[in-house]
């Protein structure tokens, strides 16, 4: 009997987005440590239970008294607790930044230029004398 190929795809799919979670996981950490985090080592029965009582994966705000340290926790890649200061967590957010500007930089629009390419069966204003916007471009 022949199975049907589309669970044999479910499966691989599922099984590719649980390593690039864990890239993702993998990547967020490195950036955590570059920006002054410390790591924790879930090395103990009682740091294991702690561990596991927090959000995997999120950031949690710690005060106490005059002093904020951020936690995250982390279960699943490393089996520790990443803790930081408010410098740290401020350095965290600063490159977040910068990687979305740098990411929405790339997803800008490219000019395309392909002389086989004929814009003007797209409509006015698309193409031949008097190419771009303009009287009956229809905007």
């Amino acid at each position: 009997m022949k199975l049907p190929l589309n669970p044999v795809l479910l499966a691989l799919t599922i099984l590719t987005g649980c390593a690039t979670t864990a890239d993702q996981i993998q990547q967020r950490e490195d950036h955590l440590l570059a920006a002054g985090f410390q790591d924790q080592p879930a090395n103990t029965p009682s740091r294991i239970a702690m561990l596991h009582q927090l959000p995997a994966h999120r950031f949690l705000r710690r005060v106490h008294g005059n002093t904020v340290h951020f936690v995250y926790a982390d279960p699943t890649v490393c089996n520790c607790l990443y803790v930081g200061s408010q410098t740290a967590f401020g350095n965290y957010q600063q490159y977040r930044q910068q990687q979305a500007i740098a990411d929405e930089q790339q997803e800008t629009a490219m000019d395309y230029s392909n002389p086989s390419w004929d814009w003007g069966g797209w409509g006015p204003g698309f193409g031949g004398p008097g190419f771009g916007y303009g009287p009956g471009f229809g905007w």
